[in-house]
């Protein structure tokens, strides 16, 4: 345990501490937008993880992200909404029609779900184009930063427009979101709707014949992956003040799958870890050029079939959850 802990604060020094402060000395400050994307990802994969967790291959998570990204930009720009107050609508209203598409189609396992699921996305980016308030292919764009952000009269954050680097508020922010997922997906993991979950990823029928209400833990699960998504979604939003139907296609989703696997199904933290490799590996792997993508999936296929079990596999000796 104290190992644990002495861990988890050393990680939280090296992002909210050393890094900045890395990145002060260096210059480097697009580092920080690409910490930030990498921070966003390990939230939106953080709810693939869960899915799993329940025994589905979610491929449909940017399908989400998409959603959320446009439910805070049609709030901010038509409906004078401010940024912060987006953040949990859009999370909501992405975990309220997970509900709608869960209830039919997570009774189905397997490669039967990940297809419809990779299908959501495509279907999303189509509706995006079609819907009139979403602007279409034109996309919306000139989205605000955000706002001032006050509690009982007392700013607790200022307005990103009147910042001397923008980038460094978004990375802590990005930062503060990605910890706060994490915490709430390790309190899930280690709750008594945890071990619930974990029961159907064993034996759905068995859970079932005892009690378990396995439809409930279906929908629940897969509307907290989807808050998730559509959590950073809206943040993805507002760091680029744009939106578009491409903005996340079926590639991301895939993405957001890879993460899990990489990093470890078996890990709370190792959608984390996988994004952060596979984000960063992507771009070292550009020396390649024409070789890039073949070196990428070799090294995807290698990597499957000597740490089945993901990267953080070769770090566990009890073969726990954690």
């Amino acid at each position: 345990m104290n190992k644990q802990i002495l861990g988890i604060a050393a990680f939280l020094l090296a992002v909210f501490v050393l890094v900045p402060v890395l990145i002060g000395a260096s210059g480097r400050w697009d580092l920080y937008y690409t910490l930030t994307s990498v921070a966003l990802l390990a939230i939106g994969s953080a709810g693939v993880w869960l899915t799993f967790y329940i025994g589905r291959i979610n491929i449909g998570q940017g399908a989400y992200a998409l959603m959320g990204g446009y439910v805070s930009a049609v709030l901010m720009t038509q409906a004078g909404f401010s940024f912060w107050a987006t953040l949990p609508i859009a999370g909501i209203v992405c975990a309220m029609i997970s509900v709608l598409i869960g209830l039919p189609i997570l009774r189905l396992r397997g490669v039967y779900f990940a297809m419809i699921t990779l299908v959501l996305t495509e279907v999303t980016r189509l509706t995006a184009l079609a819907l009139p308030f979403t602007n279409g292919a034109k996309g919306i764009t000139s989205i605000p930063l955000p706002g001032a952000l006050s509690i009982f009269g007392i700013t607790i954050i200022p307005d990103f427009a009147t910042m001397q680097n923008p980038k460094l508020a978004f990375y802590l922010l990005a930062a503060s979101l990605m910890v706060l997922t994490y915490v709430a997906l390790w309190r899930i993991v280690n709750s008594r709707l945890g071990h619930l979950c974990r029961s159907l990823q064993q034996n759905e029928e068995l859970a079932a014949s005892i009690g378990v209400n396995t439809a409930y833990l279906r929908v629940l699960a897969y509307a907290i992956s989807s808050f998730f998504g559509g959590l950073a979604g809206a943040v993805f939003v507002a760091i680029s003040q744009s939106i578009y139907p491409s903005s996340f296609a079926v590639a991301d989703s895939v993405n957001f799958m890879l993460y899990c696997f990489v990093g470890g199904l078996g890990f709370v933290s190792g959608p984390m870890l996988g994004t952060f490799l596979l984000y960063f590996g992507w771009d070292l792997l550009s020396v390649a050029k024409q070789y890039q993508l073949l070196i990428y999936s070799s090294a995807m296929i290698a990597l499957m079939l000597v740490l089945p079990n993901g990267i953080l596999s070769l770090f566990d000796r009890k073969g726990g959850r954690k």
